[in-house]
């Protein structure tokens, strides 16, 4: 299964939530290094096939992290890049905007 499979970073959810999810993958990712790490004296023929298992689970979590990161990376890039093309290309309609979006926002400030 791709990245783009497990994780849905194609274009739905929100920034904040895939970034949420990045945070918490790395959470887990230290926890589970922590306790490998702890676990290295345990012994048997069934605790190192798990141990190993659980090692190649982890290795593809860190994977699927990298790949979740570059891609929110390069699509926050994209998003800056398509602003500033249009920032460019049309200036008194960006003015516009950001001056209402100021207007709106002072309204809703000044209501609380």
């Amino acid at each position: 299964m791709e990245a783009s499979e497990q994780f849905n970073v194609n274009g739905s959810g929100t920034a904040a939530s895939r970034e949420k999810l990045v945070t918490d993958l790395k959470v887990v990712i230290q926890d589970a290094e922590e306790l490998l790490r702890n676990t290295t004296q345990q012994t048997g023929e069934g605790f190192k096939a798990a141990k190993a298992k659980f090692e190649n689970t982890l290795d593809n979590a860190r994977t699927q992290l990298r790949l979740v990161e570059d891609t929110v990376v390069m699509r926050s890039k994209e998003a800056v890049r398509a602003t500033d093309q249009y920032v460019n290309d049309h200036p008194w309609q960006s003015v516009g905007l950001a001056a209402a979006v100021g207007l709106i926002a002072g309204m809703l400030i000044a209501r609380r």
